[in-house]
């Protein structure tokens, strides 16, 4: 099957080309951790598995390298002001390197709820420090970085002309001050920096031929995915809010210390919103997994984040979930019919019927991965598993069976769900009501004891049980 790709490069799709046969070098941009994992995170991640995911399907090797940036992302992104994992530290009284690793486990523990493939290798940022440093001094010698007297090394990015070639962004458009922030000592508003001079006060910094200091931002990009995948590899993903200046960054440092492309194809997954609003800590929207984990299963949020395109906006709203939880249930009812009626057994894919499911499906997902349409033949062939079951059909089901695991295989959705539970998920209602006509029985024999502690343990699972009078 022929897949294609959109290209941020080139701004349109075309058909997928791995350097080398059956192989995939994929890299996304992972984590700052300094703070729990919220939906953006979920977003993102979710999608790159999905594509991780459908790539190993079509028969590739995927080779998948994800970063923890545990330092030098300075708040605003920009290269003045504070370290975020320094400034969040502070607040937490807590070493930085403990912070983050608090946070990153944290990270991970979320993924996996997710159901998201761990990454082939997980890199930290700090593990990488003398990697840098020697990328830095290539830059350096080939004239396109330059030291400061205050120990710091910027990127010369007028002199490499290709700046500006992902983003669409010309040199003269780039006002002072925004996205990077202007420091004293810069020959030019635009240059980024490679390397910053740490501070006496400053506790993330490591010895350096230009001083004491820590790495930018861009440069451990750059020096993990060359460690792992090359200089040259296939597939470059993250947010669109990463294509400027981060990717940007990444590109004219790599293409200028490695002498040759940086990546073939750049992939970025759109924003998240919440009730139409963006998401941010400082507008109150802020939502984390922990909260959203509390309310929804991770697989109805799953499900929730792949009905959209992963180049579309995807807008957070609790009634939006709450729909695609009734849907994603009623599936999983559906097909965990299928998988008794089976057995467990599974058959090649031949019905007509189940076969068509499965052509649409991977046209979809090879057509730049449109998760949408390959909802939409998951929805139909839920239907389709409702008519098998009724029917009784053992021999089809083992064949539906089969295109069960596909869905699983490459959606990441788990559908081993407790059909009871579904059942009974409706029926809360009806169980409060029974409860407090237990407890009014209870207090009508003056039994208090009995009915304080059922309205005390009720209490402790946050449901608010107040006494009428008898």
């Amino acid at each position: 099957m022929t897949l294609s790709i959109y290209n941020s490069f080139s701004r349109k799709k075309e058909e997928f080309k791995s350097i080398h046969d059956g192989i995939v070098g994929l890299y996304v941009c992972g984590p700052t951790v300094y703070g729990p994992p919220h939906v953006g995170h979920a977003r993102s991640y979710t999608n790159f598995d999905v594509i991780r995911r459908y790539l190993e399907y079509a028969g590739y090797n995927v080779k998948y390298v994800q970063n923890i940036t545990d330092v030098g992302h300075l708040v605003g992104d920009g290269d003045d002001g504070e370290d975020k994992i320094l400034a969040q530290s502070s607040k937490e009284n807590l070493d930085p390197f403990a912070l983050a690793y608090k946070y990153e486990v944290m990270y991970f523990k979320y993924m996996d709820l997710l159901n998201v493939k761990r990454p082939t290798i997980s890199a930290r940022a700090t593990s990488f420090i003398p990697e840098m440093i020697d990328l830095i001094n290539k830059i350096i010698e080939k004239g396109f970085a330059y030291v400061t007297k205050e120990g710091n090394v910027y990127f010369s990015v007028h002199k490499f002309n290709e700046y500006g070639k992902l983003s669409g962004r010309k040199l003269e458009n780039n006002l002072s001050g925004e996205r990077i922030a202007i420091a004293d000592d810069k020959q030019n508003p635009e240059d980024f920096a490679l390397w910053k001079s740490a501070s006496n006060g400053h506790i993330m910094k490591w010895n350096s031929p230009w001083g004491v200091g820590y790495p930018g931002w861009h440069i451990e990009c750059s020096t993990i995915s060359k460690k792992f995948l090359g200089n040259t590899f296939d597939i470059h993903g993250g947010g669109i809010d990463n294509i400027f200046p981060h990717h940007e960054s990444e590109i004219a440092q790599s293409e200028i210390a490695n002498g040759c492309r940086f990546v073939n194809y750049f992939m970025h997954n759109n924003l998240v919103t919440v009730n139409g609003t963006k998401m941010g800590k400082s507008l109150g929207n802020f939502i984390t997994l922990e909260d959203l984990f509390k309310q929804f299963d991770p697989m109805v949020v799953r499900y929730f984040i792949i009905q959209f395109h992963y180049r579309k906006p995807v807008d957070f709203s609790i009634d939006a979930i709450k729909a695609c939880e009734e849907q994603f249930n009623k599936i999983s009812e559906n097909l965990n019919g299928i998988k008794t009626l089976a057995n467990g057994e599974f058959d090649k894919i031949s019905d007509e019927e189940i076969l068509s499911v499965k052509q649409n499906f991977e046209n979809a997902m090879s057509d730049d991965f449109n998760t949408p349409l390959a909802i939409a033949e998951l929805i139909r062939f839920s239907k389709i598993s409702a008519k098998i079951v009724g029917l009784g059909d053992k021999n089809i089901a083992k064949q539906a069976n089969s295109m069960i695991k596909v869905f699983e295989d490459v959606l990441g959705l788990k559908f081993e769900c407790d059909i009871m539970s579904i059942e009974n998920s409706n029926d809360d209602d009806k169980l409060m009501s029974l409860i407090s006509e237990i407890r009014d029985k209870l207090r009508a024999e003056k039994n208090y004891a009995m009915s304080d502690y059922i309205r005390d343990e009720l209490n402790k699972l946050d449901i608010d049980v107040k006494d009428k009078k008898i």
